[in-house]
């Protein structure tokens, strides 16, 4: 069975982060559209559908299925340096996830104040963070 949780841990993880790379990038050019043409509703539409049919259940099955892997051998696991920081980065992106739930927010009220250059820099996030986790899960530094 661990096998089988670690697998599903790791295909919600890549869905969460696909959604995390591709809702700032909708993001970017939602905010360069006119707040009462059609492409903005439709954006709105797209980020709505992302957000709720594929990043949330996403978020909460890679919870579920880390949560599982831990409790496997819980002891040795959550006293190593690797996982500590790894738990930190997790927060640190379910934090960014509940930001860009709030953005969207304000897109489908038609009260974004940030701008492309904005959501093109806070797209950059997700990949730094990415390439920490996979590190520390390769390296496991203690």
């Amino acid at each position: 069975m661990y096998l089988l949780f670690k697998s599903l841990h790791i295909i919600s993880f890549v869905a969460w982060m696909s959604g995390l790379l591709y809702l700032p990038r909708l993001f970017v050019y939602h905010a360069e559209e006119k707040v009462n043409s059609k492409t903005y509703d439709r954006f709105i539409i797209m980020e709505y559908r992302l957000l709720k049919f594929i990043m949330n259940p996403a978020m909460i099955f890679t919870w579920i299925f880390g949560l599982i892997l831990v409790s496997y051998d819980i002891n040795s696991i959550i006293t190593s340096l690797w996982f500590t920081l790894k738990f930190l980065l997790v927060l640190v992106l379910s934090a960014f996830h509940g930001y860009l739930s709030k953005c969207r927010k304000h897109f489908s009220y038609k009260s974004n104040r940030n701008s492309a250059k904005f959501y093109r820099f806070i797209n950059e996030i997700p990949t730094v963070i990415l390439i920490l986790i996979v590190l520390l899960v390769v390296y496991k530094p203690s």
